[in-house]
């Protein structure tokens, strides 16, 4: 039996009930909205850090690629000083071998400025596994999303209807929601989706 045919008996059913206990009917409706009021923010938090996520993939990956791209500029670079420096030692030109070499030294690492290439590969790494965390937390912020707005039909329509199945139906989805955000922030499970 599908949700919508589920949500429709309901309604039906309590459609029938109107004025057995209009009290309890207006308790469960300020009820619903006040906690729909909190469930709208929570899912604006969730839709926030979704947000988030995806531009830290985003920039990290053009970041990436950035780093990358200065490394094989030194890359190219490093190997153009060698070659000349090839030519120097097989010329003899002690001082220009000595100045090519430190160049070629500066290329492969220098801490100073953090443009060699072994700290720009370090650089690249590091911005590839923030961007790869990113992607794991990702999908599970996303499907809490869609789990928090289904708790939140289930409370409108528990207000339209007066059904406390409903009701408490939307206060198991947004639990089942927050676990699932918990999971997208922390990662505490060890499974991916």
């Amino acid at each position: 039996m599908a949700l919508s045919d589920v949500l429709l008996k309901q309604l039906s059913k309590n459609a029938d009930k109107v004025g057995d206990d209009q009290s309890t009917a207006n308790k469960l409706k300020r009820k619903a909205a006040l906690i729909i009021s909190v469930f709208a923010a929570i899912f604006s938090i969730n839709s926030f850090i979704q947000s988030q996520l995806a531009s830290t993939v985003l920039n990290n990956t053009i970041h990436a690629n950035d780093v990358y791209s200065f490394y094989q500029a030194k890359s190219i670079k490093q190997n153009l000083a060698e070659m000349q420096l090839d030519d120097a030692i097989d010329r003899k030109e002690t001082a220009k071998i000595a100045t090519l070499k430190a160049k070629i030294d500066r290329y492969e690492s220098d801490p100073s400025t953090g443009e060699g290439k072994k700290e720009l590969l370090a650089k690249a790494k590091h911005i590839e596994a923030e961007r790869d965390l990113a992607k794991k937390k990702a999908p599970w912020i996303g499907v809490a999303g869609s789990v928090m707005q289904i708790a939140i039909v289930l409370l409108t329509a528990s207000i339209l209807s007066s059904g406390v199945l409903m009701f408490y139906a939307g206060f198991v989805a947004m639990a089942a929601a927050l676990v699932l955000m918990s999971q997208g922030m922390l990662l505490w499970m060890p499974i991916g989706l």
